[in-house]
């Protein structure tokens, strides 16, 4: 049996802008680093292998994470990246409604947004490798990928805050979802967009 915990990465800065970022590549804000080092201070436990989406936002968050356990590589991979939100990225909710009215509260969602089956579809075999390479590996990806997984699994469907995850097993070819985590302590804000 392996064990993967998934953290959402540190707030970049178009998620204290409230931008749909989906695949561009917004870096960390100063926020979003001090998310990352308090969580570093907070993360326990035995990894062996570090993993990230390749944007910016999580790669860098975790190296920070990696480093206070010990690891001092990180594989990026691209099979990990947030949603492609299409027309979207970059735009505010409000942007969003302006440009496509009633899109949003009905559900619908413009060409090139990337739908559960898609995520899953790519991050599943790629989540599948990491826990056959390892026995407890941390993965830093994205709020949209670890919310299509968690509805995958469990058919719940929860915010995730900055440096909030899950935690997974895989036994039998098979994921299940463990438990709710959060890094970051109380006092340090996060972005639960």
């Amino acid at each position: 049996m392996s064990r993967i915990l998934i953290v959402r990465h540190g707030e970049s800065t178009w998620n204290a802008a409230r931008r749909w970022q989906g695949h561009a590549d917004a870096p960390l804000s100063e926020a979003g680093w001090n998310q990352a080092r308090a969580a570093a201070s907070s993360l326990v436990g035995k990894f062996d292998g570090a993993w990230a989406s390749d944007l910016s936002r999580a790669y860098d968050t975790a190296v920070t994470l990696a480093a206070a356990v010990g690891l001092t590589e990180v594989c990026a991979d691209a099979r990990l990246r947030e949603r492609a939100a299409g027309a979207w990225e970059g735009h505010t909710r409000d942007e969003i409604e302006a440009q496509w009215p009633g899109y949003l509260s009905d559900g619908r969602r413009p060409e090139g947004y990337e739908d559960d089956d898609a995520i899953t579809g790519r991050v599943l075999p790629a989540l599948t490798e990491i826990a056959m390479a390892h026995r407890q590996a941390l993965v830093v990806a994205h709020g949209g990928v670890i919310r299509a997984i968690e509805r995958y699994l469990t058919n719940a469907d929860s915010s995730i805050p900055n440096l909030g995850g899950r935690w997974l097993s895989y036994d039998d070819c098979e994921f299940r979802m463990l438990e709710s985590v959060e890094l970051v302590p109380a006092d340090v804000p996060t972005n639960i967009e």
